[in-house]
């Protein structure tokens, strides 16, 4: 366990040690504002040693990045103040915390709340199109077979709208004192239906080969940097799962990853969060590397790992959550792998969930607190 209590500076931030609360959404920011008791629920985890916090996805500075009115928004003076107490309250329990800027593309209005007015419509896509009609999913089969009418591609103003956005929304973070911008370019949002070649069919420079279909992920990463300078540092999280199915692949081969991350390690990537359901889940045949292993492997830059870190395997169809698991020592593997130099950071989400002093109980040896799902849906 010692292992992972190493500490590690990324340009500008110190961290303790390797073990990050990964960015989890809770949907408890009435009108996009952080409460106190938000605060709180980032605050307890830093005391209790997590090495790094990454929020949970923060809307960025554009009307149609984040539907839920319970999802935190980085604009706006009562948003901008609640984020101040949260930052403050971590620093003074001695962790760091980089915010997750967030954009939902073509999920926007989808999982949300059965909206039925068509205002889908109006969700930003590469090419104009949802995803497949035939992908698993978690979301309502209803939702779906709204969401999948075809709509216009996005205009180039568009597109240099929202990277404007995600400029600014960087730059107040770096205002209000995050260590770090971690940008959500997974799951079949915005960044990662740009680079998903099933729905970027752009003929234009944002699309084509893996290397121009990461494009516009690289033109965003490249504002970001713009913005904040060279001391902060810029994490993307990446994920072949789409929330419009679970069985997609932004990449077949590691040649075909190769030439995406290419171009986002260019722009200043400089830690790569591989998203995957199970950690420990190969990501090509021939190898046990996972994405967070292979991007570390292609770029050389820092790669955190996450995906059921502390939890057994589900027992259902593919989902990006299920909670029907339970607690599972699985840290022994996580080490392992560590150990071997497969990542440089262990990103845990659900336990931390279930348990804020999860991280000072395994490394003690302590028995970890019983599963409850009711847990994941608490600012505990």
């Amino acid at each position: 366990m010692e292992a992972l209590f190493q500490p590690l500076t990324i340009r500008g931030t110190r961290l303790a040690n390797r073990v990050v609360m990964a960015p989890m959404s809770r949907y408890q920011c009435p009108g996009g504002v952080p409460s106190a008791e938000v605060a709180a629920y980032y605050r307890r985890r830093a005391a209790a040693g997590v090495g790094l916090i990454i929020t949970e996805g923060v809307g960025i500075d554009h009307p149609q990045a984040v539907d839920h009115p319970g999802v935190p928004r980085l604009h706006g003076e009562a948003a901008l103040a609640g984020w101040r107490i949260v930052v403050d309250g971590v620093h003074a329990a001695g962790g760091a915390i980089w915010a997750q800027l967030w954009h939902q593309g073509p999920m926007w209005n989808v999982e949300y709340a059965g909206d039925t007015s068509g205002t889908h419509r109006l969700a930003l896509r590469p090419s104009g199109i949802w995803g497949p009609a035939d992908g698993i999913i978690s979301i309502p089969h209803e939702a779906r077979s709204r969401a999948a009418t075809p709509t216009r591609p996005m205009t180039d103003g568009e597109i240099q709208d929202v990277i404007d956005a995600y400029a600014r929304s960087a730059l107040q973070a770096r205002e209000l004192g995050f260590d770090g911008i971690a940008v959500h370019g997974a799951h079949g949002y915005l960044i990662d239906s740009f680079l998903w070649r099933y729905t970027n069919r752009r003929l234009d420079r944002w699309g084509g080969d893996a290397g121009r279909r990461a494009a516009f992920g690289a033109a965003v990463i490249r504002a970001i940097r713009a913005a904040v300078g060279t001391e902060v540092p810029i994490a993307l999280r990446l994920s072949q799962f789409k929330m419009q199915d679970y069985t997609a692949r932004i990449a077949d081969t590691p040649d075909e990853l190769a030439a995406l991350l290419a171009p986002l390690a260019e722009a200043g990537v400089d830690v790569f969060d591989g998203s995957q359901r199970f950690f420990d889940s190969p990501l090509f045949a021939g190898s046990i590397l996972n994405l967070a292993g292979w991007c570390r492997t292609l770029t050389g830059r820092l790669a955190m790992t996450v995906g059921g870190v502390g939890f057994g395997k589900g027992r259902g169809l593919a989902k990006h959550i299920d909670d029907s698991q339970a607690v599972d020592d699985n840290l022994p593997l996580v080490i392992e792998r560590f150990g071997r130099g497969e990542f440089d950071l262990v990103g845990v989400g659900r336990a931390l969930l279930n348990d804020p002093e999860w991280l000072l109980k395994a490394r003690a040896g302590q028995p970890f607190k019983p599963f409850d799902p009711e847990n994941l849906k608490r600012l505990t």
